[in-house]
């Protein structure tokens, strides 16, 4: 019964917690924080009432801010629900068919009635709803839903809603890396519980935390990062339990050719300048670095994700060099012309096969009766991805190096024969 008792309190919403509010189509991550006044979508409210729900609760927005579970609806069986016009050819959209005015509909609002309850005194007030055909009133009544029911949804963050967020809110942020295309760099780079995964992106940490997602906070993660800090917005977002973080480490890119050349210098050194308080700092930092370099130094990594706004080519080529033979790696931009350089760059020097050039591309597709057809806004593209295996180098043949001409060649004595 304890264990029932735990699974049950994982399924529901805790105060702290990261969750994802979602409206629609628009989705929102807050944490969960009592008394903290929350605004989505132009409406605020309290998320108090959200604490031991259910994850995936509905709620609806009342007269101060206060969620409240919705109800399940009823099947509607009036008679006044079924009636429907034949065609709409006679209806006129000259703005006149409502009764009810902007002051009507605001003074509802303050009587404290539910947006479903302003839904229905719209259609009732409404002189050509009954002579719309019935797939017109569906279509006016999810349109009148949207703009005045006051509900939110909460859901537990995963990678899928997070990606669905991002793409839908600030795409440039994650470079328009698209959910499917997100899933596709975790199975092509064989992302699992247990392995050590070199990661660099520029995706406001979305790759990351989906990378750490899927290793369930079993092994090791290496985030791998340009400027003064790594970038972890995204992963936070997930509400990681403090186990997952143990696994993360933290490498700036800068120093990636140091450490290859066995130059990088961890050792402490003494700070003159400066207070108590940015000499901790600069210890912290020393040894984040120490325990990353590391974890870098055996080169036996099991995986590479690379997803940046920077050109790809020269971190591919200097961090699949941390990479053990027969080990994969992914590479996602949002052009196909930086990855046919590092496709050509790899084929020229070696140490990779199975290399492969694939675009991302899906279609939503509507589903109803009698009008299942493609969904008429979608993206256009999902970014591109190149993948392939490190294999060993072969020992380099002794030659002629480039630049020198080779060996004049030996001229071959014929023998000549007296007559």
């Amino acid at each position: 019964m304890a264990d029932n008792g735990d699974n049950d309190s994982q399924h529901r919403v805790n105060e702290g917690d990261y969750v994802v509010l979602k409206r629609g189509d628009i989705y929102k991550a807050v944490q969960i924080q009592k008394k903290k006044k929350t605004v989505f979508e132009k409406q605020w409210f309290f998320l108090d009432n959200a604490v031991g729900e259910l994850y995936g609760t509905t709620f609806e927005v009342v007269t101060g801010g206060i969620l409240q579970p919705r109800k399940p609806k009823c099947v509607e069986s009036s008679a006044d629900a079924k009636e429907a016009g034949m065609d709409n050819r006679n209806i006129l959209d000259d703005g006149k068919s409502q009764k009810l005015t902007r002051d009507d509909i605001e003074t509802l609002k303050e009587q404290g009635l539910k947006g479903q309850e302003i839904v229905q005194q719209l259609i009732e007030n409404s002189t050509t709803f009954r002579d719309k055909t019935e797939f017109a009133q569906e279509k006016y009544i999810k349109k009148k839903k949207k703009k005045y029911e006051n509900s939110v949804m909460v859901l537990r963050p995963s990678c899928r809603v997070l990606a669905m967020m991002y793409h839908g809110r600030e795409p440039g942020k994650i470079c328009h890396l698209r959910y499917d295309t997100l899933a596709q760099m975790l199975t092509l780079g064989n992302i699992h519980a247990g392995s050590k995964v070199l990661v660099f992106e520029t995706c406001a940490g979305l790759v990351l935390g989906a990378v750490m997602e899927r290793m369930g906070g079993y092994g090791s993660v290496v985030q791998m990062y340009p400027g003064g800090g790594p970038v972890r917005a995204g992963m936070e977002s997930f509400g990681f339990p403090s186990r997952f973080h143990d696994t993360l480490h933290e490498f700036p890119i800068c120093h990636v050719n140091a450490l290859l050349a066995g130059a990088l210098d961890t050792e402490a050194k003494d700070i003159d300048a400066g207070g108590q308080e940015k000499k901790v700092k600069m210890e912290e930092k020393r040894k984040k670095l120490a325990a990353a370099a590391a974890v870098l130094e055996g080169r036996n990594a099991d995986g590479l994700v690379i997803a940046s706004r920077f050109h790809p080519c020269p971190v591919l080529l200097g961090l699949i060099k941390f990479l053990a033979p027969s080990r994969p790696f992914v590479v996602y931009s949002q052009y196909k012309e930086p990855l046919i350089e590092c496709y050509t760059k790899l084929r020229e020097q070696g140490g990779a096969v199975s290399l492969r050039l694939t675009d991302s591309w899906i279609r939503h597709y509507q589903v109803l009766p009698n009008r299942t057809h493609p969904v008429l806004l979608m993206s256009g593209g999902g970014g591109y991805l190149l993948s392939g295996t490190t294999v060993a180098a072969d020992t380099p043949k002794m030659g002629p190096t480039r630049g020198e001409e080779p060996p004049p060649k030996r001229l071959k004595l014929t023998e000549t024969t007296e007559g």
